[in-house]
């Protein structure tokens, strides 16, 4: 379970997903470290590390809104020590920072290749690197650390149809899916180490998608299990759901905001997936036309 009143770092928490997992453990009292680059309104998207930091201290937890470029290690280092200052310690790390550019490699740009490279794959192994010192503490305190990255399953998608639609995406959105593996087996008996992704897309706008807080519903579940057992795991959020907490079609259907049937798939969603997606709803008396 959560340790009482827990120290989480967020990277990429403004908006979306990261602020939805925010929010979602203020509810429990955590107190949480908003990291991101947004310090003043975006012309065409919501939400400031400020703004974040004030739904999560109505939400019940405390904030410490920090602007975090995560290209810069040294910024990481000090923001993890500022955040164990504040808060007496890390407990938990959120990697959902990410950079998108579905391009094909001829149409991406070194200057795009560095960025997406630097914040996916880099990004998320310097976000852990720096915080596993403040991991270990809370292993040895007993607080039941974890670290959970927001990014695809490496089964089913080491193929050229997954990568070739977009070579440098994958590059280094999988980098993430490797430095979970990796630390997994690093951090074996004393940190949590998962990653759990999306089966919906939720892009702001798209008319067939989810609301974010699934993603934050299966992240607090994922958390919550004991990181010393419970480590290198690739969740998807329906199916995690489903499995670990009963969830039917038609409670799932609550996060949507379209027809159940007419949900958009995310990227790098393999075929095991949706046959394991499809079994369990044709065999759920809640979906609609079973």
């Amino acid at each position: 379970m959560l340790a009482k009143a827990p120290n989480v770092f967020v990277s990429g928490a403004s908006r979306g997903i990261g602020l939805a997992v925010a929010l979602r453990l203020a509810k429990a009292g955590a107190n949480v470290t908003i990291a991101a680059k947004t310090a003043t309104p975006h012309p065409k998207l919501p939400g400031t590390i400020y703004t974040a930091a004030e739904e999560v201290e109505k939400a019940g937890g405390k904030a410490l809104p920090l602007l975090l470029d995560i290209r810069n290690a040294d910024a990481i280092a000090e923001a993890m020590e500022q955040t164990a200052a504040r808060f007496g310690g890390i407990d938990i790390v959120i990697n959902n920072a990410s950079a998108i550019s579905l391009t094909t490699s001829d149409k991406t740009s070194v200057k795009t290749y560095d960025l997406m490279d630097s914040i996916n794959a880099r990004g998320t192994f310097m976000v852990s690197k720096f915080a596993v010192p403040h991991l270990l503490k809370s292993a040895s305190a007993g607080r039941n650390p974890h670290i959970l990255s927001f990014a695809p399953p490496l089964v089913g998608n080491l193929t050229p149809e997954a990568f070739g639609s977009a070579t440098v995406y994958a590059m280094a959105k999988f980098g993430m899916s490797l430095a979970t593996l990796g630390l997994a087996g690093e951090l074996r008996g004393k940190v949590g180490v998962n990653e759990a992704i999306r089966l919906i897309a939720g892009e702001a706008g798209r008319q067939t998608s989810r609301d974010p807080t699934i993603m934050a519903d299966a992240a607090f579940a994922m958390l919550s299990k004991p990181g010393a057992t419970y480590t290198g795991n690739f969740e998807i959020d329906e199916l995690f759901l489903r499995r670990e907490l009963g969830f039917d079609s038609k409670k799932l259907a609550s996060y949507g905001i379209c027809k159940f049937a007419e949900l958009h798939e995310d990227l790098y969603i393999p075929q095991w997936i949706r046959d394991d997606v499809k079994a369990l709803r044709d065999a759920d008396p809640t979906t609609p036309g079973t």
